[in-house]
């Protein structure tokens, strides 16, 4: 069974190539801006719920919650819901070029706190065996119903 920790990272590698694309595409239109990010804030919606739920919730016990590395990654999730809120709503194509810019910016600021920081701290206290467990529940919440 997969680790937790493996399951997210390869959901940071399908993720990559969508800021990628959101990075190099000069937006026409605001409403092209709007597209594009609707279709990455699905990804990186349902990703940062399962953090949240399983990965971050698994920790907190260990980590706390009132300062540290959960509650930066926290507040990073929903700045990041923010940008793409507004990025969503935008009705000028500059200010979509802005908002995407930024949104690309802070989500691999963002996963690179993760892979660097977080997932090994996480593989340190919840050993081989409660990551394991934690992927079981990633693979039950990527099934189609």
């Amino acid at each position: 069974m997969i680790r937790i920790t493996d399951a997210l990272l390869g959901e940071h590698g399908v993720i990559y190539p969508l800021l990628d694309h959101l990075a190099g595409t000069p937006f026409t239109s605001a409403a092209e801006a709007r597209t594009q990010a609707a279709l990455l804030a699905a990804g990186l919606a349902s990703h940062a719920q399962i953090e949240d739920e399983l990965l971050f919730a698994q920790l907190e016990g260990h980590l706390g919650t009132e300062a540290g590395p959960l509650v930066v990654m926290r507040r990073e999730h929903e700045e990041i819901e923010n940008v793409l809120a507004h990025l969503e709503k935008t009705d000028a194509p500059g200010e979509a070029r802005q908002l995407a810019t930024h949104l690309v910016q802070l989500a691999r600021q963002h996963f690179a706190k993760e892979e660097q920081v977080l997932f090994p701290m996480a593989e340190e206290i919840l050993g081989d065996e409660g990551l394991r467990r934690l992927g079981e529940e990633w693979a039950k919440r990527r099934v189609s119903p």
